[in-house]
């Protein structure tokens, strides 16, 4: 039997038995974790099987909805600093994201799939994974809706890191100008393995290098209250001259409007009035 258009994982390859139960049995597919680990490549080839099994393919994600904060007319006032996203926007992002979900679940077919792009990293998209009352607490808890880490093994982590320097260079799709450089993913990484080592999971590891056990088990904690698995990765797909955020299938993108997006920003703005207390909101976003 032939793989699916725009399928490139190899036939038999674990990872896409894995990708083709998902999309067999999931209503929401959320991949979390730090950016340089897979995920953005493997929404891809998720939402390409799903949809050869005759399935619509929606897509969350923080890459694609942060932009359209940021674009808005109340956005404009928080441009990103150094590169990074404004807390603040982080803060609104993250407040509109459950609402949007719950109301996609309300209004989409049922054989519809939800692929989210989840790094919870720095309070981007964190309110998914933590416990509310609200409209959308019934399906982030269902079995239906699955957190997915991907935890590549240190060899496919220099891999990813080597291809996402070379995609800087000669990008295939606008998208990759502005994925974060190696230097980034390490520091991003050092970060999460600070916090994990003051949480008691595993101790920093040395000279700062990516150790996936530790990886996975401080995923796996900030995920306990979810149905999440942990995916290990030592797998390359065929990625030469494609690049994971061009599909060859129709997508729907959940994006805030602009009226959202002002709502929603005028909100944190309201909460998050003392400087002081968005700083230490955004430090902890690893906190329940």
């Amino acid at each position: 039997m032939s793989l699916p258009e725009g399928v490139l994982l190899s036939q038999g390859s674990p990872l896409l038995a894995a990708l083709e139960n998902l999309a067999r049995e999931a209503r929401c597919v959320f991949f979390a974790g730090l950016p340089g680990t897979g995920k953005s490549l493997l929404i891809h080839q998720l939402a390409h099987v799903a949809h050869a099994r005759g399935r619509g393919i929606h897509l969350l994600q923080w890459d694609v909805a942060r932009p359209a904060f940021e674009a808005s007319h109340a956005g404009r006032r928080y441009p990103q600093q150094n590169g990074i996203t404004h807390p603040l926007i982080r803060i609104a992002a993250g407040h509109w994201a459950r609402p949007a979900l719950s109301r996609w679940d309300a209004e989409a077919p049922a054989s519809a799939l939800l692929i989210g792009e989840t790094p919870f990293v720095g309070h981007r998209f964190i309110d998914l994974a933590r416990r509310d009352h609200d409209a959308a607490e019934r399906l982030l808890a269902s079995s239906a809706t699955r957190f997915v880490i991907p935890v590549p093994s240190v060899a496919l982590r220099r891999h990813l890191e080597a291809e996402r320097a070379r995609r800087s260079r000669a990008p295939l799709h606008a998208r990759e100008r502005e994925d974060a450089p190696p230097d980034v993913l390490r520091g991003v990484w050092r970060e999460l393995a600070g916090i994990a080592s003051t949480l008691g999971i595993g101790s920093a590891a040395q000279d700062g290098e990516y150790d996936p056990a530790i990886y996975r088990a401080f995923y796996e904690r900030l995920l306990g209250r979810w149905h999440a698995d942990a995916l290990m990765i030592d797998e390359r797909a065929a990625t030469q001259g494609v690049s994971a955020y061009q599909f060859q299938i129709p997508t729907v993108e959940l994006v805030p409007s602009d009226d959202e997006a002002a709502q929603f920003i005028a909100a944190a703005e309201c909460a998050y009035a003392d400087p002081e207390v968005l700083e230490r909101v955004i430090a902890g976003w690893f906190e329940a």
